[in-house]
């Protein structure tokens, strides 16, 4: 006999409800929750496979160190032992900083990984924490950081929205990024027939397909196309009220813009002027614009910064920052910002570790890319990973193995096998998704405000063991307590360390969601204009001198040639679930581009081509395709038989956020093989 638990999805930002059929311990299906306020039963085929992945034949059950070269099964006790005297020996050694952490795709999705890491590091007192952060949109937290004096603002599209631009984005797949879009067609659809929906990207994307407007640029031009509206918006169509009371710079902002007239525009875009001016004319007719720019098009272009910024901008001086049918701000639910404001920052970083001191420190953490210099240098001897895969999320693929062969301590905290699990010198097991209780704040960056809160669905399998316990367990073997609350590890419950890490400021609220689990409470959203009484003297600073001198040093696309875009993909995030267990049809490593860019190359549908780069080169199957534009050749990350980071270079880096450039780069293509059959 079989029984239904209801959960939600912690695969991507979409959270979505979820029915979990269970045939004692064992996971048989997976289907949507129709009851859920949000998804109302929608899933995607990543949470459909929710079930195969529990049961991957690649879950990591027991400890494992490597002795002779050859991963060796341990008890809890022998492995976290172990590397409590070596870590222990390092840190008397070198310092606490010779200890780093890496934070990966994993950890965003559980509910206590990213802050007990954060409570570990600080118990040791070592300052070497490193995240997906600042390889993976970056830009987002650091202008909130400038135009808001946080970097936890962040601006989302309205449901009711008036007109919505998305820039270099295709939630139909990713369902968002900074915005968790669950049943993202249905969204897409709203926007375009109660309102406009315009997509600025070189492919016709999936959602480009329901779009009201499509615009086909040239990669990395993105900032050019902003940069335009913004100055003719502000010529016409500004919301001149909203801006005299809300927006600081406004000057400094046209002068800035001033140079993107139509023809510089069209030129540097590669759209037709007509194009320009239909965009621009939408634009005012709907008054207020909600912008959208954090996808890989745009997050990882040399431009990443100035599409932010310049996103913000559209949006204030179209009245539709921080107000309805434009682009709402959450304060967090169980944050309440609303009435406790933030401590406002002006976004200097401070310096960069001892071997990059160059690079910005930012929110707490290094820049991830400066840990290839640091363990080089010697400054760092050990790295614990949580939940990530650094060889396929790092640039300069052969130095990033050297390096992570080159430690003396290589600890992987994860769920399956990846290909950094396979260089690890200690390998500790954690509890999936279903095994463990979790908590989901999606109300920073959801089209509603939402809280989750669930239990675990099944008990953990074999030696598994949830994150926090494993760096509160070796915690105790270094003498630090990382422990919230006065818990005792050996008594606590993943729910216990969840209310003790989250439950304290809105406690009300935390005792409405545990009477409410696993269901989503739903929040009220604070009245429009919330964020004024903390901003900066009243208003947003719209013009940061830092993306001002950006904007003004920033070097066209080359306007022939290839151009190398990357792209995210229904069946997978980043390299999870990239094997594709479990998946229907699941993603393949293929590199789409135009006929007409094929034939030059005599290439054809399904041929074997190597991309290269300046950089380095991969191997993959070739996509002959309309959807994509001329000149533009898109590529997905996350694939191990195609790791993207042998294209990318470690030291071509964003020189504000220290973000490896990742998109837009001159690209070539040339064919290995025949197609498949040939």
């Amino acid at each position: 006999m079989t029984v239904e638990k209801r959960t939600y999805c912690r695969f991507c930002l979409g959270y979505c409800g979820v029915m979990v059929e269970l045939d004692g311990e064992t996971v048989v299906g997976v289907r949507g929750d129709r009851e859920h306020p949000i998804s109302q039963g929608y899933t995607c085929p990543k949470g459909r496979a929710l079930g195969a992945f529990h049961e991957h034949p690649d879950r990591l059950d027991v400890p494992l160190i490597r002795r002779d070269g050859v991963l060796r099964r341990a008890g809890w006790d022998e492995a976290l032992g172990d590397l409590g005297r070596l870590l222990g020996g390092m840190i008397e050694t070198h310092g606490a900083a010779a200890v780093a952490t890496y934070e990966g795709t994993y950890s965003v999705f559980d509910g206590s990984a990213a802050a007990m890491t954060a409570r570990f590091m600080g118990a040791i007192g070592s300052p070497s924490r490193h995240s997906t952060l600042t390889v993976d949109v970056p830009s987002g937290p650091y202008i909130a950081e400038l135009v808001a004096g946080s970097p936890w603002l962040t601006p989302i599209p309205d449901p009711d929205a008036r007109f919505v631009l998305l820039l270099g984005t295709n939630p139909m797949h990713s369902h968002g990024h900074i915005l968790s879009l669950t049943r993202p067609k249905a969204w897409l659809r709203h926007w375009a027939a109660n309102g406009q929906l315009w997509v600025v990207d070189p492919r016709r994307s999936e959602t480009a397909a329901v779009a009201t407007g499509h615009l086909a640029v040239r990669p990395g031009s993105d900032y050019a196309l902003l940069a335009y509206c913004v100055r003719e918006i502000l010529i016409d169509g500004a919301d001149r009220e909203y801006v005299a009371e809300r927006v600081a710079g406004v000057e400094r902002l046209a002068a800035a813009v001033e140079p993107f007239d139509l023809a510089s525009a069209a030129r540097i875009t590669g759209l037709d002027p007509g194009e320009l001016e239909a965009l621009v004319e939408a634009m005012r007719r709907a008054g207020r614009v909600a912008v959208h720019p954090a996808g890989t098009g745009t997050s990882f272009a040399r431009g990443a910064n100035v599409v932010m910024w310049l996103s913000w901008a559209l949006a204030a001086i179209t009245g539709a920052l921080d107000r309805a049918e434009g682009m709402p701000i959450r304060p967090g639910m169980l944050r309440g910002m609303q009435r406790t404001g933030w401590e406002v920052s002006d976004g200097v970083p401070e310096p960069g570790p001892p071997s990059r001191p160059d690079l910005p420190r930012r929110w707490g953490q290094y820049p991830t890319v400066a840990l290839l210099d640091e363990i080089e240098a010697g400054d760092v001897r050990a790295l614990v990973v949580v939940g990530g895969n650094l060889l396929t999320a790092l640039p300069d693929t052969p130095r990033t193995i050297a390096a992570l062969r080159s430690l003396e301590a290589l600890v992987v905290i994860d769920v399956v096998e990846t290909e950094t699990t396979r260089l690890a010198t200690h390998l500790l097991p954690a509890t999936g998704q279903l095994e463990r209780a979790d908590l989901d704040p999606v109300d920073f960056f959801g089209m509603r405000p939402v809280l989750q809160l669930t239990d675990a669905v099944v008990a953990p399998r074999a030696r598994r063991r949830s994150v926090w316990w494993i760096l509160a367990q070796l915690g105790r073997r270094l003498g630090v307590e990382v422990m919230p609350g006065g818990l005792d590890v050996e008594a606590a419950t993943d729910l216990d360390v969840l209310r003790a890490l989250h439950g304290g400021a809105e406690p009300e609220q935390w005792a409405r969601l545990e009477a409410a689990s696993p269901a989503a409470v739903l929040g009220e959203p604070p009245e429009a204009g919330w964020t004024r009484q903390f901003l900066p003297e009243g208003r947003w600073r719209i013009a940061p001198q830092p993306l001002v001198d950006q904007l003004a040093t920033l070097e066209p696309p080359p306007a022939d040639g290839l151009l190398m875009i990357t792209r995210r993909m229904l069946r997978k995030v980043n390299s999870h679930m990239a094997d594709g267990h479990g998946v229907r049809d699941p993603a393949r490593p293929e590199a789409e581009l135009h006929p007409r860019d094929a034939e030059a190359a005599g290439i054809v549908d399904g041929d074997l081509v190597r991309v290269g780069t300046e950089h380095g080169s991969i191997e993959l199957a070739a996509r002959v395709t309309d959807r994509i534009a001329p000149g533009a050749v898109s590529v997905p990350n996350g694939f191990a038989a195609a790791w993207v980071g042998n294209l990318v270079s470690g030291t071509d880096l964003d020189p504000l956020t220290a973000m490896p450039i990742q998109s837009a780069l001159p690209l070539s293509v040339e064919r290995v093989g025949a197609a498949a059959g040939e």
